[in-house]
């Protein structure tokens, strides 16, 4: 018997909730495999912020960056 042969017997004497489970865990395995992997980190904006340099310290647009970002943020309640 085959690998695959031996798969579906197991999955046929499971309960079919189980056999659900196996089907959505197939399912995941194919989908995870199936996205393209990450390529690596791009660089092609450094130096863009090179124009700022002797009106800010980077620590001062460190800060600035961060009040941007948690402007988006929801504040929690």
């Amino acid at each position: 018997m085959s690998t695959i042969d031996d798969t579906v017997k197991l999955i046929r004497e499971l309960p079919d909730e189980l056999q659900a489970e196996v089907a959505d865990f197939a399912r995941f395995l194919k989908e995870s495999r199936a996205r393209p992997k990450r390529t690596r980190f791009r660089l092609d904006w450094a130096g863009a912020g090179r124009h700022l340099k002797d009106r800010f310290t980077s620590v001062e647009l460190q800060h600035k960056a961060l009040d941007w970002w948690s402007d988006d943020i929801p504040a929690r309640q």
